[in-house]
């Protein structure tokens, strides 16, 4: 098999030559690149809680939970620990390798600290990968979630830096990069992607690919996720970009990420059976199990049983 180094010099031509390259073509070096790293039967099953719903005061122009917009999502308070622990039970009964958690916050707050830290705690005992996605962390708050066990810290990069105030104006690109670098220093594993289909164009992709593989090291997990609009945002009429493009955004990433994780993350719910398994064939291999995404809906888990789950080894 041919060796494909890791590279963290990826130049935009070189990643535009790659989208231009013909799909059948573009899949055979995605998948070619996905087997020399991981093994292509297994696709991870990794379950999503939202642990604190609603009222944040980001004005992210895709989410539900933003309480700039009237989109009917009643507040929520954080969930008691008895809550996350039994859904994480649940979910390792289902079979999941990775149990994340999602609070709607710009910065967790430091009265919940202590909570977070248990839930991290509780899930980790149960023999569970754990994750969360609180916002923006200062290095103190790292610190104590790693020092606490946790393992990956997602927060995504959205779209490229050049087409991000187009998405959200509460914060800037470089502090969601700040609050990545301060994961990582803290020693945690990083999930960081983005989402298609905002009003971006295909250079924008291929910049927010670019800021993700020259990080070194590559994140551990990149979600590739397609909007899935919501009524009341800002980007409730955005126009849907294709299917090809997002497993051609999937190949790509997996050219240049060989080693993370990429997850086919939300909007798979609008997939047929057939564009979920291209996404696969280009390098996919994670997927959010279960009926929800936070507030969007997703593959019912019957179905993932019966056409991704039931085929793998054991």
């Amino acid at each position: 098999m041919q060796n494909h180094p890791i590279r963290h010099d990826w130049h935009s031509n070189e990643v535009a030559d790659l989208y231009n390259t013909p799909l059948t073509t573009l899949l055979h070096q995605a998948q070619s690149m996905h087997r020399q790293y991981h093994n292509p039967d297994v696709i991870e099953k990794a379950v999503l809680l939202n642990i604190k719903t609603g009222a944040c005061p980001e004005n992210c122009g895709y989410c539900s939970q933003s309480a700039h917009y009237n989109t009917g999502l009643e507040k929520e308070k954080l969930m008691p620990l008895n809550e996350v622990l039994a859904a994480a039970q649940k979910a390792k009964d289902a079979g999941a390798q990775r149990f994340c958690m999602g609070a709607a916050w710009r910065s967790p707050p430091a009265a919940a600290m202590p909570a977070l830290i248990e839930m991290i705690q509780g899930v980790n005992a149960l023999g569970l990968e754990t994750c969360m996605t609180l916002g923006m962390l200062k290095k103190e708050q790292a610190d104590s979630l790693a020092d606490a066990g946790l393992a990956y810290y997602n927060h995504n990069i959205d779209t490229s830096p050049e087409y991000y105030d187009q998405v959200v104006t509460t914060r800037t690109f470089n502090e969601r990069i700040d609050t990545l670098n301060q994961a990582r220093s803290a020693g945690l594993k990083l999930c960081t992607g983005g989402i298609l289909g905002m009003g971006e164009s295909r250079a924008d992709r291929i910049s927010m690919l670019l800021v993700l593989s020259h990080l070194a090291p590559h994140p551990e997990s990149v979600p590739i996720n397609r909007l899935v609009p919501i009524e009341g945002t800002p980007l409730a009429d955005a126009t849907r970009i294709d299917d090809e493009e997002w497993i051609r955004t999937i190949a790509v990433a997996r050219i240049l990420m060989p080693k993370t994780t990429l997850r086919l993350a939300a909007g798979r719910h609008e997939l047929d059976w057939a564009a979920q398994r291209l996404c696969f064939m280009a390098g996919a291999n994670s997927v959010f199990y279960g009926e929800k995404l936070l507030t969007t809906p997703n593959v019912p888990a019957a179905q993932d049983e019966r056409k991704i789950f039931k085929l793998q080894p054991h």
